[in-house]
């Protein structure tokens, strides 16, 4: 990356933060600040600047710019029309390049609808200039002493998020802790890639200096929700730790002779074990704290309508994610609320009349993904020795005995049958029941929207020549129950995008403590928390009694499998797959699978549940587990070594 003298002489801050949300405190528009002597004469100018660090936080609330979202095997697109296609859905199918590198945060450039958006780079320098101006005690002298040291807390925090992000996504990256002076040499201006060790150990200290200046929780929620507060610095740490941890950074040989023109190492092809516990430390500081101002995991409990025990779960669930900053949200990033639940739930049905709700249900999970939810015994499919899901497609009639699940008397295949409640509550289906608030005129969930999918019907193929589900799924998780879509006049309840939630902090806490200590109890106690909340048993019980492995938890190799597993469950269709598969080294093989789904041009039953082949994907390793740098500037910064593979 070059940074020339132009740019270090005049800095020209232009501020454009679009959401379309509800106004809150950072979701302003501030007047332009011309010259960085008129914005830190005074609290008001500083004030907008600060606000400046913050609008280059990742969109992930929407899935044109939030790569976890479409990246990996999570989601899939109609592949006849390319309407919904986008930077990270070219990835997931293989098209990355190092050209015109997709989804390219180096410059921010080949992003979301092709647009360029701000460079995080950009957002770091803007951090450093912020922080230096900002030390400076004569500058902003109507501002008091803990105000002063509160905003940089928060600029400190987002140079080092800003640093994780790009560390996550290309591996060893410059570390720009002070920006280049105007008089530098050219030479100067010419940055390195740093050491994958060095890099974190300087984020993290970034992290730890922010946590220490940072409010522990938001005292005026209504003017100031959305600013960081020192749990979510000290999640964010822990999230970092836990990724260095992994063996995508630790003791990684795959990328032994990569190394800088100078001849030294980015990455330690040696495992470091003490990685894990620093690690495992690190997230349970990070849980305490969380816990101490009083996050904790989501349950619906204000129930005023009668609603039955399944889909009171269910809720527990979906709102987990949808409910604004719940309980359960650590941080949610108000710079981008979920904008995508019109690509989520499909058109439905509702007492018997067509064409209830407004979706275009394209985001479409695979087969594959599908089969990831336990059975309703809380195993995966492959290991429940009461449960035969051999063959899956299967046609069984639902009863009434799963009525909040399936549509009583409704036909669809064996693999919708006998699944855990996140199942139903992460996904819709061919005569799957879609509670909605607004599904009846008494929000009951008696009688409420199902899901009807086959080729002609509303939710189907041919009902729409833009709109369809390519597999015959559709995701209900990031479906907000309270969203008005029982009318002509829709109202999608979007919802802050939850980065960081209590629920992936046990899960890492349970995957450190696994690896630290083999088949650790404590581990399991933490991944039952969650379990418990989606109501399934605890771990020894379920694999004890229906488990064709049943002492598989007892080993640290057999329960870092099923907490991989209950990782991937709790956290999917979140954007944490893409990410987790690569730091645990499992995209090689997870994203070699085929893409299927149900053959969605079919009519009847017997034509509909029969698996159609998609896409074969293909991941070639170890050059995919990063970003491509580009050409561009690999080749005007000699000092940039491209990514291996590249």
């Amino acid at each position: 990356m070059y940074i020339s003298k132009t740019c270090w002489a005049t800095l020209l801050i232009s501020i454009a933060i679009a959401i379309t949300s509800c106004k809150k405190y950072l979701d302003v528009v501030p007047d332009n600040v011309s010259t960085i002597d008129n914005a830190f004469k005074l609290r008001l100018e500083a004030e907008k600047y600060l606000f400046t660090l913050y609008s280059y936080l990742p969109k992930n609330g929407d899935g044109w710019y939030n790569p976890g979202m479409a990246a990996a095997d999570e989601i899939w697109y109609p592949q006849d029309d390319q309407a919904q296609w986008h930077s990270a859905f070219r990835i997931a199918e293989g098209q990355q390049n190092k050209a015109e590198p997709y989804f390219n945060d180096w410059t921010g450039a080949n992003k979301g609808q092709n647009v360029q958006t701000k460079p995080i780079w950009g957002g770091i320098r803007n951090c450093n200039v912020f922080l230096e101006n900002m030390a400076d005690q004569t500058k902003v002298p109507d501002i008091t002493q803990a105000e002063r040291s509160r905003w940089i807390g928060e600029a400190l925090f987002l140079k080092a998020f800003y640093h994780y992000y790009m560390l996550r996504m290309y591996g060893p990256i410059p570390l720009i802790n002070t920006n280049v002076p105007v008089d530098a040499d050219l030479a100067g201006a010419y940055v390195k890639r740093k050491s994958i060790d060095e890099c974190v150990s300087t984020i993290s200290n970034w992290f730890d200096e922010a946590a220490k200046l940072l409010p522990e929780r938001i005292q005026d929620e209504n003017t100031q929700m959305g600013r960081v507060t020192k749990p979510i610095a000290l999640a964010m740490k822990a999230k970092l730790l836990i990724m260095a941890a992994s063996p995508l950074f630790n003791g990684n040989s795959d990328f032994a002779n990569f190394r800088d023109k100078d001849g030294a190492s980015f990455f330690n092809p040696s495992f470091d074990p003490q990685k894990w516990v620093v690690a495992r430390d690190a997230v349970k500081t990070a849980i305490d704290a969380a816990a101490k101002n009083g996050f904790a995991l989501y349950t619906y409990t204000n129930d005023g309508l009668g609603l039955s025990d399944t889909t009171r779960t269910q809720l527990s669930i979906r709102n987990a994610i949808t409910k604004r900053y719940g309980v359960e949200c650590i941080w949610g990033n108000s710079q981008s609320y979920f904008i995508n639940e019109n690509l989520c739930m499909p058109p439905t049905e509702a007492n018997g009349v067509n064409g209830r709700g407004p979706g275009a249900g394209v985001w479409a999970p695979p087969i594959k993904v599908v089969k990831l939810f336990y059975t309703s015994n809380g195993v995966p499919i492959e290991e429940d020795k009461t449960l035969d899901f051999s063959k899956y497609s299967q046609l069984r009639t639902a009863t009434a005995n799963e009525r909040f699940y399936i549509k009583n008397g409704f036909v669809t295949a064996r693999l919708n049958f006998d699944r855990e409640p996140r199942f139903y509550a992460d996904l819709g289906f061919d005569g799957s029941i879609w509670y909605m608030k607004d599904g009846n005129s008494r929000g009951s969930d008696v009688d409420n929207f199902y899901v009807k999918a086959k080729n002609g019907d509303k939710a189907g193929f041919g009902n729409d020549f833009r709109n369809w589900s390519e597999t015959g799924y559709f995701i209900k998780k990031l479906v907000n129950w309270e969203s008005t879509t029982n009318n002509n006049s829709v109202v999608w309840r979007q919802f802050p995008w939850p980065e960081v939630r209590i629920a992936d902090l046990y899960l890492l806490y349970a995957e450190a403590e696994n690896e630290v200590n083999g088949g650790s109890t404590l581990a399991i106690e933490y991944l039952n928390k969650i379990r418990l909340r989606a109501g399934l048993k605890g771990i020894v019980e379920s694999w004890t009694a229906y488990s064709s492995n049943p002492t598989k938890y007892t080993t640290k190799e057999g329960l870092r499998s099923i907490i991989h597993r209950e990782r991937a469950i709790e956290m999917m269709f979140e954007g944490q797959r893409f990410w987790d598969l690569r730091r645990w080294k499992e995209a090689s093989e997870e994203l070699q699978k085929d893409i299927t789904g149900w053959n969605i041009i079919g009519k009847t039953d017997a034509t509909y549940y029969q698996e159609r082949f998609i896409f074969s994907q293909r991941f070639i390793a170890p050059r995919d587990y990063f970003w491509p740098i580009g050409n561009y500037d690999t080749r005007r910064n000699t000092n940039l070594i491209e990514n291996p593979g590249w």
